[in-house]
């Protein structure tokens, strides 16, 4: 099982500056940073009208099942995913087997140019992402929650 991970500030803004470069560069419509999990990141784009907690949480189950289809083909896991729809097509990546990039595009856009434009964002989380967890590791025997004590508790909750 992998280590939980924490965002600090300065990683969350070059993740979000990373989004908004492949809204920009793949002509896409908008970008979806989210965890295994469900929970979102960093997004970009035109997202004001998307509900955007039940597509990072659709998106995660769906990268999930498709991990369970993986398995009984004794593959690791499909990094990549395409739906395409009417209007909008889907590009899904796993990112460092932590993240999902999700690329929602339409005809202003080509899979070619999101292929393209998504091989360099990951290449960049990537270096993110290692960043990320050798600073986790590195502030995890001084984290804040080990320096909570019972006493510090007891105050918090007694008026």
């Amino acid at each position: 099982m992998q280590n939980q991970m924490v965002m600090f500030e300065e990683e969350q803004r070059q993740i979000d500056e990373i989004c908004e470069g492949l809204h920009r560069d793949a002509n896409a419509q908008a970008i979806l940073c989210i965890d295994k999990n469900g929970q979102a990141i960093a997004s970009a784009g035109e997202v004001d009208s998307l509900d955007i907690t039940s597509l990072s949480s659709l998106t995660a189950g769906n990268v999930a099942a498709t991990g369970g289809i993986a398995s009984l083909l004794a593959e690791k896991e499909f990094s990549g995913q395409f739906h395409e729809g009417e209007k909008t097509n889907v590009h899904i990546s796993i990112v460092s087997s932590r993240i999902i990039l999700v690329v929602l595009f339409d005809e202003r856009s080509s899979l070619g140019l999101v292929r393209l434009r998504v091989k360099r964002a990951t290449a960049n989380l990537n270096k993110i992402l290692e960043a990320l967890l050798a600073k986790t590791e590195d502030s995890s025997t001084s984290s804040v929650l080990a320096e909570i004590t019972d006493d510090d508790i007891d105050n918090l909750f007694n008026d």
